[in-house]
């Protein structure tokens, strides 16, 4: 079984890519014949019945690709490019799992049989990745009425993001309460979902937030919070959804909200819970199958399908607004010095006058 930070260095290696294409325009198609498209589709079927979460549905889904090519329904697909779409779309429409994902990247090259740990290399270099994209903290704010905001917009291997954690947590340590804003997250390492977590309970309240059940190994990892994380942070948290929020930014809204421990405001979130792995197909294709699926240790199920849904139901653009109003307007309620209550109000009548600058919702790039 490979382990969590190599499977983030393949993951970030192919979502490179796909950026550097999408920077670089649209790479130049290359062709793929009949015998090359029968082959993939092959592969993928293999692939599918070997690690596919759900082996009924791996079934269903290598004998409908099939059955698709044999009648030359991936005709159509004359370049590498095409097939990668056209077999992205059935694994998805038919399988009912967002997870899915078949990509053209020829550079693309599968971890050697065996290998459990990346090189210093591939860590280094993982490392540097991470640090120009702030370890995916994209703000940590002290709004107005002392109010903490912080945006998390993907959870990268907790070696090596943990320490960036704890520091974002130790700025805001001071407010009154936290927004933790996820409507652009798009996922990443369980791992690193329960080490932010744990940032969120006193010292000794240790939580089971979740499992994760891996076919090809036929095991289940807990997942639970980490007692030696230093700083904690036990006031209210109020957390931002929106339909983008994805995968391991769903687990940290699921986590915290069967825990009790925040109130979601925002849309139902994309209903991603089967976390998986790359394959090479062939060809220059490699598609992404779910290899696993979480498990709740409180409700025994999770968010796929039917996504992760909020307390409060509001646009994703008014979430930020309507969680500050909440927010300030508890604070004004507790407060019990009278200077204090009277300043919460009037930065409250000043939010509701839109007179306070708040964090923008801008919806990421699929």
């Amino acid at each position: 079984m490979r382990t969590a930070l190599a499977v983030s260095i393949s993951l970030l290696c192919l979502a490179a890519s796909a950026t550097a294409l999408a920077q670089d325009g649209p790479a130049k198609a290359t062709p793929i014949n009949a015998a090359e498209r029968a082959a993939v589709v092959v592969a993928l079927g293999q692939q599918l019945k070997s690690n596919y979460v759900f082996p009924d549905l791996a079934e269903k889904l290598a004998t409908a690709t099939a059955a698709k090519q044999a009648k030359g329904g991936y005709n159509a697909a004359t370049t590498s490019e095409a097939m990668s779409e056209a077999l992205t779309n059935d694994l998805v429409e038919i399988g009912k799992d967002k997870h899915f994902r078949v990509v053209f990247d020829p550079s693309y090259t599968p971890p050697p049989a065996g290998k459990l740990l990346p090189t210093s290399e591939e860590v280094a270099s993982y490392r540097q990745e991470m640090s120009r994209m702030a370890y995916g903290i994209d703000r940590v704010q002290r709004l107005p009425g002392n109010v903490g905001y912080l945006e998390v917009r993907g959870f990268g291997p907790a070696l090596i993001v943990g320490a960036a954690y704890t520091n974002a947590i130790s700025l805001l340590s001071g407010t009154d309460a936290l927004v933790l804003d996820l409507r652009r997250n798009g996922g990443g390492e369980p791992e690193s979902v329960a080490h932010l977590l744990s940032h969120f309970f006193a010292e000794g309240d240790e939580r089971h937030l979740n499992d994760i059940y891996t076919r090809p190994t036929n095991t289940t990892r807990e997942y639970w919070t980490n007692p030696a994380v230093t700083v904690r942070y036990t006031k209210p948290i109020h957390v931002l959804t929106s339909s983008q929020t994805f995968s391991g930014g769903e687990e940290a809204a699921y986590d915290l909200q069967t825990q009790k421990r925040a109130t979601l405001i925002g849309e139902t979130t994309g209903g991603g819970a089967n976390p998986g792995d790359n394959v090479a197909l062939g060809h220059g294709l490699v598609a992404f199958i779910p290899t696993g699926r979480a498990i709740n240790p409180i409700t025994k199920t999770n968010w796929e399908h039917v996504g992760v849904k909020p307390d409060v139901a509001v646009p994703a653009a008014a979430a930020m607004k309507t969680a500050y109003l909440a927010i300030l307007t508890d604070l004004a309620a507790k407060a019990t010095d009278p200077d204090e209550r009277e300043s919460f109000k009037d930065t409250l009548a000043r939010a509701q006058k839109d007179e306070i600058d708040l964090p923008k919702f801008v919806p990421r790039h699929r």
